[in-house]
């Protein structure tokens, strides 16, 4: 893990992609900075901004004014916030938006926004005229970290997460720091489950580090800049790696199997936000690891301490509104995207830090495992 960098240096990751390489600039102010960062990747592209309407309330405004300032020609199109977004309706109403602006494929698409919007703006930008260039501009910490790099695009089925999308690689993330003191503190902890994903999953010195530094980085301080720097950097190495998921890139899915069905079991709703169902399945993941005898129970209990510290669900009953039955649980965990001809595949840990991928999982064990985690109040 690198030392934090001083405060108000601009960091800039890069994702090697050879011909499809890209730069993630990460820092307080960075928004200013867009128009100037598109015009000399585009000269003379228009861009069409995609937002939500609390993200439109917020940095809109902003946006096309950096834009403008760079002479940078702009329209926009806003959907409701939240994940119902995320789904064929709200797609035809992007796509029918970015033919009517008349966004060329020389132009760019800017997803103005969390994961969601990020999601369907990038699917967008995939299908429309076989695809746009994007941009991508994380304004909550999860997509900071996380969904805004990568080139992951979805919308939900009504069978579960992310079913439907394409890999389609952005050309530049703008991931501006300040853009988080905007966020409610629970959108914010919801975030922080996927910054401790990256040393949970590959780096035991980050995991600690953030056991002894988050609070400064809930606060806003360096240590914010740095858990994003540091994240982004895991993330851009691993995609770089393998970008199609093929092979290691799973790992990126510790707690999403288990996670990804509590939040399809919630509804996709304000009940279970995403990351606090990923801190939920983080915490069933060391357990189950520890139960298969991967690593000392102590190891797991320090993971879910750290989780319940800053405020994150690690119990099943602590679920809003309760949660479906195993059976039903396991239907949902059935379409997770790693099942290879119907046997289950979960990221599984040997310890902080050492996550691998675990294919043929027994699906009894891990109805069983789940029966257990019900019945715990």
């Amino acid at each position: 893990m690198t030392a934090p960098l001083r405060p108000g240096d601009p960091i800039i990751v890069n994702v090697a992609l050879g011909e499809r390489s890209y730069d993630i600039a990460i820092g307080r102010g960075q928004l200013n900075t867009l128009g100037q960062r598109i015009a000399a990747l585009r000269s003379g592209a228009k861009a069409a901004i995609v937002t939500d309407e609390t993200v439109a309330r917020h940095h809109l405004a902003a946006t096309e004014a950096a834009l403008a300032e760079a002479g940078v020609a702009a329209t926009s199109v806003t959907v409701p916030a939240g994940e119902s977004s995320k789904s064929f309706p709200r797609l035809e109403t992007v796509c029918e938006a970015l033919i009517a602006a008349r966004i060329e494929r020389a132009d760019l698409v800017v997803a103005l926004g969390g994961g969601v919007v990020g999601d369907l703006a990038g699917f967008a930008a995939a299908v429309v005229r076989r695809g746009l260039d994007y941009v991508q501009v994380p304004t909550t910490l999860l997509a900071q970290v996380d969904s805004s790099v990568g080139g992951k695009t979805a919308i939900d089925s009504r069978q579960g997460k992310n079913l439907i999308g394409a890999f389609h690689q952005p050309v530049l993330v703008v991931a501006d720091t300040a853009l988080l003191d905007t966020l409610p503190a629970r959108e914010f902890r919801a975030g922080y489950a996927e910054v401790a994903k990256y040393g949970l999953l590959g780096d035991a010195a980050f995991f600690a580090w953030l056991e002894a530094n988050w609070q400064d980085l809930f606060a806003g301080g360096p240590a914010r800049e740095h858990a994003i720097a540091v994240s982004c950097r895991m993330k851009a190495a691993i995609v770089g790696r393998d970008e199609r998921e093929t092979g290691e890139r799973a790992l990126l899915n510790l707690g999403h199997t288990f996670g990804h069905a509590f939040e399809a079991a919630a509804g996709f709703s304000s009940r279970l936000l995403h990351g606090e169902a990923i801190a939920l399945g983080m915490s069933l993941a060391f357990e189950f690891s520890a139960r298969r005898a991967l690593l000392p129970r102590a190891e797991a209990e320090r993971v879910t301490r750290h989780l319940a510290a800053v405020g994150l669900p690690t119990r099943v009953s602590k679920v809003s509104g309760g949660v479906p039955d195993a059976d039903r649980l396991m239907e949902l965990i059935a379409q997770d995207k790693k099942v290879k001809r119907g046997t289950l595949t979960f990221i599984l840990v040997r310890g902080v830090g050492a996550s691998f991928i675990a294919p043929g999982v027994d699906a009894s064990e891990v109805r069983a495992f789940l029966i257990e985690k019900l019945a715990e109040r």
